[in-house]
């Protein structure tokens, strides 16, 4: 390995994230690398499976998005994937989703990844009650069995920004959804939920895992509305494994207890302003530190599921 890191020692199931070098589906997040770079600096560090990034980032196109990362010897774990769940009209989000589905898994995917957003533009999401809720739940079963002749799980993801935010919201997401659940070290610590306590109370609900380290000083001041995410992006949120607030230690002896055999995914997000960081530097360097962390820490259990 050109970085000195012993592929042998990382669990079968890791996954990179084109976040991880400032690939984010988030409007106006930054700068978003070439996919050529990116896919190129994953496999130079020993990784051999990556999310999806962006709409229009790869080829709109599964077939081809396979054959793009054929060429880095990478295969797909999942996508993610905004989705409008909380209006009365699931029409139009069904088939946004439907062709979603149809490309992550002729790319080779099992995994998609719905976050629960406002609209397109990612507005302000609205704050539901029951009956939102309720119907929110409905609808997201209805995408997830329409993903499944796909060969999809359809795994829920708390983000900012969505409508699975704060602690308040999770608790009545876990309590009116019956899906799986993308269990984002970061995002819940950022909005105020334990990511070892979610473990312990819920792990039969995790179909998968993004693992993130982030900064508690910053992310409090994310959940007080002090900072935009992308501002706190920028001032460092996001730390390599083992140098933040997110208890990642802790979050993967627990997940090992758990029997978790699925996908770990590597977002340590960043937001790049000003001109492109050099090649081989910036991102791929605290990546590898994040790699290095887990090649003694992670689960070693791996079984790929078909």
């Amino acid at each position: 390995m050109e970085r000195g890191v012993d592929a042998s020692r990382l669990p079968a199931r890791l996954a990179a994230a084109p976040i991880s070098w400032g690939v984010c589906e988030v409007p106006g997040w930054g700068r978003q690398l070439p996919p050529e770079r990116v896919l190129a600096e994953m496999a130079d560090l020993g990784i051999t499976a990556t999310e999806l990034g962006p709409q229009g980032w790869l080829p709109r196109d599964g077939a081809r998005d396979r054959a793009v990362l054929d060429r880095y010897e990478l295969r797909l774990a999942g996508g993610f994937v905004p989705v409008v769940v909380h209006e009365p009209d699931l029409a139009a989000t069904r088939a946004d989703t439907a062709r979603a589905a149809a490309q992550l898994a002729a790319a080779g995917a099992d995994v998609f990844v719905a976050a629960l957003v406002a609209d397109a533009a990612w507005s302000a999401p609205p704050d539901l009650d029951d009956a939102g809720w309720e119907r929110a739940g409905e609808h997201l079963r209805a995408l997830a069995d329409l993903v499944a002749p796909e060969g999809l799980d359809l795994v829920l993801h708390p983000h900012v920004g969505t409508l699975v935010e704060t602690a308040e919201q999770v608790d009545r997401a876990l309590a009116h959804t019956d899906v799986p659940w993308c269990f984002d070290t970061g995002h819940l610590l950022i909005g105020g939920v334990d990511p070892a306590a979610f473990v312990r109370e819920h792990a039969a609900r995790i179909g998968h895992v993004h693992l993130k380290d982030v900064d508690a000083r910053l992310a409090e001041d994310v959940r007080d509305g002090a900072r935009s995410l992308v501002n706190a992006t920028q001032a460092g949120l996001f730390r390599p494994l083992g140098d933040g607030d997110a208890g990642i230690d802790a979050v993967l002896r627990l997940l090992e207890q758990s029997g978790y055999e699925r996908w770990l995914v590597l977002e340590q997000d960043i937001a790049i302003t000003g001109s492109e960081p050099p090649a081989g530097g910036g991102p791929a360097l605290d990546v590898q530190r994040s790699i290095e962390f887990l090649s003694t820490r992670a689960p070693r259990r791996e079984v790929f599921h078909t």
